[in-house]
């Protein structure tokens, strides 16, 4: 059953809502993947906030446009393509894409719109594997610390070992009295 006008300006509103709302938008190819399929990477998409939505291209372009993008190149639009909005996390959709497609090959990650401008493929893969903002953090802190951990240590074994010279010193006195 063919798409109404209606049904098409709502989808069109709803799109450029999602992307002036969105901290990230990765597309992909989805050709392929069965019902299951798409149904799992919604379910896995959900989880961390992100909602994935399939339209015409032509669609996507205008909200695209909308929003301040420009037109979306053709190897980010081509083929059958979904949009994975992501709300809270910038990275958790192309992470999340990313995975998934590396057990399904019929999942192809084309592009993104990031931080205010459309990434091409090699550069949202390389989004994609990029850690997250959690565990950039958590490295962060680890190579803060780490110093701090090693110049106290050096600091308790020479205390430590000072105590164990006055300990055999006064070992050795007790047994000579």
């Amino acid at each position: 059953m063919p798409v109404t006008k209606q049904q098409k300006s709502d989808i069109l509103k709803d799109l450029i809502e999602q992307m002036k709302a969105a901290k990230s938008v990765i597309f992909a190819d989805y050709q392929g993947l069965t019902v299951k399929d798409v149904k799992n990477l919604r379910k896995q998409l959900k989880e961390k906030g992100v909602k994935f939505q399939v339209a015409k291209r032509t669609l996507f372009n205008i909200a695209a446009k909308e929003t301040g993008y420009g037109e979306l190149p053709d190897e980010v639009i081509q083929g059958p393509v979904g949009a994975a909005f992501s709300m809270e996390d910038q990275m958790a959709a192309a992470s999340l894409i990313y995975k998934f497609a590396k057990k399904n090959k019929n999942l192809k990650l084309r592009g993104a719109l990031f931080d205010g401008r459309v990434l091409s493929i090699a550069e949202t893969k390389v989004l994609a594997t990029m850690p997250s903002k959690e565990e950039l953090i958590g490295k962060l802190l680890y190579l803060i610390k780490y110093p701090i951990q090693g110049f106290h240590g050096v600091l308790n074994n020479t205390v430590a070992g000072f105590v164990r010279a006055l300990n055999a010193i006064a070992e050795q006195k007790g047994k000579a009295a």
